[in-house]
């Protein structure tokens, strides 16, 4: 590789956008140097050492309770192995629970960090992975903090069904829950009907 780069070659190399490269350098995170025609060139030397700093790779793995810690470990050596290969600097973040579950304790961990613009990229090996319900939120996140977003897709056909039935079981106990707290004879019929699909689902799912 060539030692002078231009914008688009040195956000490559970073694995960042150009926006995100002009960012760093409005807030002197980044040196680049200008041509006679006024183009920004970047050092290949100087960036490496941005490729140190204090930004993270977050990858980010979860599995439910019934998963075993096979799966999580598979998918952190994935994962570690992505990073590696790029000589990205990453934290690991592992979270065993529903996919429904907002407080999960490294759920909470990665949204500490992205507000805290602590984050360069987050990785995952399933867009599910993040959070069943609700993960456009914190992609939204991303995006506003200029944050890369990468997914693998690693093949786990019989996890992510694992994942769903839990996933639907937790959403249905929630609105139970709600249900019974409201003294209505409207609630009462929708909880009946909750029930069924409840007791329908479990028994396709056991088949």
């Amino acid at each position: 590789m060539k030692d002078i780069l231009t914008i688009k070659e040195a956000a490559q190399f970073l694995g960042v956008s150009p926006k995100t490269l002009r960012r760093w350098e409005k807030a002197g995170k980044i040196k680049s140097y200008r041509t006679q025609g006024g183009h920004r060139r970047f050092n290949l030397e100087e960036l490496s050492h941005t490729l140190n700093s204090d930004l993270l790779t977050i990858c980010y793995c979860r599995i439910n309770y019934k998963q075993s810690l096979e799966d999580l470990d598979k998918q952190v050596n994935c994962l570690e192995s992505y990073c590696q290969f790029y000589g990205w600097n990453y934290e690991v973040i592992k979270d065993i629970g529903s996919g429904v579950n907002y407080r999960n304790e490294g759920l909470r961990r990665l949204l500490e960090l992205i507000c805290n613009q602590k984050v360069e990229r987050l990785i995952l090996t399933q867009k599910n992975k993040l959070l069943r319900l609700g993960d456009d939120l914190i992609f939204t996140l991303c995006e506003f903090f200029e944050i890369q977003v990468i997914i693998i897709n690693c093949s786990e056909t019989e996890s992510m069904e694992d994942d769903f039935t839990e996933d639907f079981h937790e959403i249905v106990t929630q609105l139970k829950d709600r249900l019974y707290g409201l003294h209505h004879p409207t609630n009462a019929k929708l909880l009946e009907e909750v029930e069924k699909i409840t007791l329908k689902y479990s028994v396709t799912s056991n088949q």
